[in-house]
């Protein structure tokens, strides 16, 4: 009974949404690696160790508060997405640095070999980032990857409670197909939600200069706006079933990982 209380009012019960959120991010990865050949595993772990470490903890306190504020009752829709959207800002800011490293490891093979930047693992590109550009450059394109998380985040997280609720309730389905449904269904919607915020932050985060030392975009504002003009609407669009072969499979397993998480601290009693 004690180690039971201590349990309830110490510290795990604070860290619990975090730690869990994070296991089931990195496990995602390593199982969905395969899938995503061209991204280095070290800056796929660094970054959900950081980036869904902070976002899932996040949601699940803010809702937990606002659930509380709201008599116990459900939340509504609009509600969730707030929620995810704040997560989501929360989460990229932790997460930036490593998604630098990621979204440069990944464009290295499409340059000529001049340009490449070689970094050997995930550690030693922010290592060299920060000895070539200083500390602030960890956080380069920090302003469109804090957009496109809050635009993903508000679609993933959301559309997740929201279908668990509707999957168990109204249609009475079990554990298993409700988890496997919504997390489906939130796999889709974080990508569509997503995609044009990526197109954008990807440009940025890669761009390097011209002879001249100019550089091609002078911000996230100005991408977009010369993307819109050369391509219209759709342009951000462009490759969307690749893109959401590559980001639903991850955001399923997520959950999937994180209710099985759950469901063995429940059993253990933690």
């Amino acid at each position: 009974m004690a180690n039971e209380k201590k349990t309830q009012t110490g510290v795990w019960p604070k860290i619990k949404p975090f730690v869990n959120g994070g296991t089931s991010g990195m496990l995602a990865t390593c199982v969905i690696q395969p899938i995503d050949m061209i991204k280095g595993l070290s800056a796929g772990l660094l970054r959900q160790a950081t980036y869904t470490t902070a976002r899932l903890g996040s949601f699940k306190m803010l809702t937990t508060k606002a659930i509380e504020a709201n008599d116990g009752k459900p939340l509504p829709l609009y509600q969730k997405a707030l929620c995810g959207l704040t997560a989501g800002a929360i989460g990229a800011c932790f997460g930036s640095p490593a998604d630098l490293a990621l979204i440069r490891m990944q464009a290295d093979a499409t340059l000529p070999a001049a340009q490449r930047r070689n970094y050997s693992n995930a550690f030693h590109a922010l290592y060299r980032i920060v000895g070539d550009e200083g500390v602030l450059a960890l956080w380069k394109g920090a302003g469109p990857t804090v957009v496109r998380a809050m635009a993903l985040n508000m679609g993933m997280l959301a559309s997740y409670d929201q279908s668990v609720e509707f999957f168990k309730d109204s249609l009475g389905l079990g554990e298993a197909a409700t988890v496997i449904g919504a997390s489906a269904v939130s796999g889709f919607f974080a990508s569509a939600c997503s995609l044009p915020f990526d197109y954008v932050k990807t440009q940025i985060q890669k761009m390097q200069p011209d002879a001249e030392g100019k550089y091609p975009y002078n911000g996230s504002l100005d991408c977009a706006m010369k993307t819109l003009k050369s391509g219209g609407p759709l342009k951000f669009y462009t490759g969307f079933p690749v893109y959401c072969v590559r980001i639903a499979p991850h955001v399923m397993m997520t959950w999937i990982f994180l209710n099985q998480i759950q469901k063995a601290q429940k059993n253990m009693g933690l």
